[in-house]
């Protein structure tokens, strides 16, 4: 079993940046990708980027390519999202979550530990 802790969400406004971060424990040695989806009120929850340990690729959503960038310090078990040019859009819980598949899966079934979330809001 893998444990995931997401933090640094919060208030952002227009144009503004923040980074997310999400804390592994337990057996994250199982754990080949690691990914960030989202889930705005009222809408399903959905891919925004993956990081594969094993082949160091990653994956993003249309909508956030070219303003975030996923990372990981495998070292620290630790995986980052960091989040650049915010808009109203991007508010939504962000959940980190793993899979033990070697390939990169965009679906929410592919993953098996979810972390709480963390809320990103946007400021006017």
């Amino acid at each position: 079993q893998v444990q995931l802790r997401e933090s640094g969400g919060g208030l952002v406004q227009a144009g503004g940046s923040l980074r997310l971060s999400c804390a592994a424990s337990g057996r994250t040695f199982s754990t080949s990708v690691m990914a960030w989806f989202r889930q705005a009120p009222g809408k399903e929850r959905e891919f925004v980027a993956a990081f594969s340990r094993g082949s160091g690729s990653t994956s993003y959503a249309d909508f956030v390519k070219g303003r975030f960038t996923i990372s990981r310090d495998n070292a620290k078990d630790t995986l980052y999202l960091q989040m650049n040019s915010l808009t109203t859009e991007d508010t939504a819980v962000y959940y980190c979550a793993a899979s033990r598949l070697r390939v990169i899966i965009t679906t929410t079934s592919a993953y098996d530990s979810w972390g709480q979330g963390t809320q990103v809001t946007f400021s006017s």
